[in-house]
């Protein structure tokens, strides 16, 4: 629950308004076009994300700054050029990881608050984009985010040159459009969980995805749970609450 004796006392001391009070209390922030969930972080572990893509630059400016107000860290996902650029007119200190299409807002540095690392594993150049998106949202929960690309079943000599280093990590991510057997293949080679991303690269016949999709969800190898297509955010949030509940159970006597 929200701490009431702390936040009156705020207001008690003139450093919180009482809007502000009510805001905390209620646990939502409503805006004309948005009702933002204050309580998320509490709840989740992980605070209120996000998602641009179909909001104007002017709603995404008023969701993100009124999270600011709120928040350690701000993150905002799908978000187009014309977007950014209103964001950053406003708060330049914001970053702008363009290839993945992601705001971050932070107040603290983004450094890992925990020992080991997540393994971004990417089968080709072309799925580049979703594999920063995972790794930069892995990077926001506070884990080490390792990406490896270029390591896809058409050249599997790459994949062994790296596999070490996959094994080495707390959990992967593999990112793979085509036929998306990439997942199968490295979940069959490690004692890691693997979280399989299907994209949607690909010819006529892939679907959009579809087809790495099915692939990954028929994986008849253990260990994988498969996010939607293009979902390089959800990978990246389960891997990191993967990771913090290891490093918690690490540190337990």
């Amino acid at each position: 629950m929200v701490e009431v004796t702390a936040i009156l006392r705020e207001v008690q001391a003139g450093r919180m308004s009482v809007e502000e009070a009510e805001e905390l209390l209620r646990g939502t922030s409503r805006l004309e076009y948005a009702t933002l969930d204050l309580d998320r972080m509490r709840r989740t572990g992980f605070p209120e994300v996000v998602y641009a893509a179909g909001k104007t630059a002017e709603q995404v400016v008023g969701i993100f700054g009124r999270l600011r107000e709120h928040q350690e860290i701000v993150l905002a996902t799908r978000v187009t050029a014309e977007q950014a650029e209103a964001v950053l007119a406003r708060w330049p200190d914001v970053q702008y990881v363009k290839e993945a299409g992601l705001l971050i807002g932070t107040s603290r540095p983004l450094t890992p608050v925990r020992d080991g690392y997540v393994a971004v594993v990417a089968a080709g150049t072309s799925d580049w984009p979703v594999a920063q998106e995972a790794a930069w949202t892995v990077r926001c929960f506070g884990s080490e985010a390792r990406v490896i690309a270029d390591v896809g079943v058409a050249g599997i000599h790459r994949l062994f040159q790296r596999l070490e280093e996959i094994r080495e990590a707390a959990v992967i991510i593999c990112i793979a459009g085509m036929e998306g057997a990439l997942a199968s293949v490295l979940a069959g080679l490690v004692d890691k969980p693997v979280i399989a991303v299907p994209t949607s690269v690909g010819y006529g016949a892939h679907f959009n995805g579809l087809a790495s999709l099915l692939s990954m969800l028929n994986s008849c190898a253990n260990g994988v749970a498969v996010v939607n297509i293009d979902n390089g955010f959800g990978a990246g949030y389960l891997a990191g609450m993967i990771h913090r509940q290891i490093a918690a159970a690490r540190q337990q006597p």
